[in-house]
């Protein structure tokens, strides 16, 4: 987990850069730049057009509450992350995150890991479910598994236990019940741990692959839009002339 934890924040860097750097540059053009421009403009006599002017409205935003946004997004950032040191106050993201599209699925993964290594080491089986219990990072998850480890002490089959929680990919499961039936739990659940992790690895790479020609798309979008803005007053200042 570690590793994968590693890759995937090694991966994250250069969206993340891009993200701030971007969200910088448009900043600072709404705040400085824009309305050095408009302030050429307000000496004639000229209705704006829309954009224009919901463009001078978010600049004026930004150059009057600008600090205080920024203060305030690190004081939100801050409780948040205070707050979810509450065990009830973790149930909401981890809800979040399941509902999620791609989010979910790779929240799903990796989660056999830990029960693979204890069975391959002679745990019990279901010991080695109460103990994965503990290292099951979504909350709603943790207490899906700990269901299912009830459900196999009453006499049911891991497979299908696991299988009720809705969490558990259809491979994970086959291989589960695969072990079961041959006795070779163990190897099974390594099977699925890898698959999951080598899932896990290519999912996060794709996510990556799209999110970052789609970030310097949508930043190239806004930014068309603010010279847009900036040339329609000229555009029709040239009518005017003409």
């Amino acid at each position: 987990r570690q590793s994968l934890q590693q890759k995937t924040k090694l991966a994250l860097i250069y969206p993340i850069l891009l993200t701030v750097v971007s969200l910088l540059l448009v900043s600072g053009l709404l705040t400085f730049v824009v309305p050095q421009i408009i302030q050429v403009f307000e000496g004639f006599d000229q209705e704006f057009p829309i954009l224009t002017q919901w463009l001078i409205i978010i600049s004026e935003f930004f150059k009057a509450h600008g600090l205080q946004l920024i203060i305030s997004i690190f004081v939100l950032s801050f409780a948040y992350g205070q707050l979810l040191k509450l065990v009830w106050m973790r149930v909401l993201p981890d809800t979040v995150l399941l509902k999620l599209p791609m989010i979910s699925y790779l929240v799903k993964l990796s989660n056999t890991r830990t029960m693979s290594i204890l069975v391959s080491s002679g745990v019990p089986a279901l010991d080695a479910m109460h103990i994965s219990t503990e290292v099951v990072t979504n909350s709603l998850i943790q207490k899906s598994v700990i269901k299912a480890a009830e459900k196999v002490r009453e006499g049911g089959s891991i497979h299908e236990s696991l299988s009720r929680t809705g969490y558990f990919s259809p491979l994970v499961l086959q291989l589960i019940s695969n072990g079961e039936a041959s006795g070779k739990l163990g190897e099974m659940l390594e099977r699925s741990a890898k698959a999951e992790e080598s899932e896990f690895e290519g999912v996060t790479a794709l996510f990556l692959g799209i999110f970052e020609p789609a970030m310097i798309l949508v930043m190239g979008v806004v930014v068309l839009v603010i010279v847009l803005a900036i040339l329609l007053p000229i555009f029709d200042m040239n009518d005017l002339i003409q």
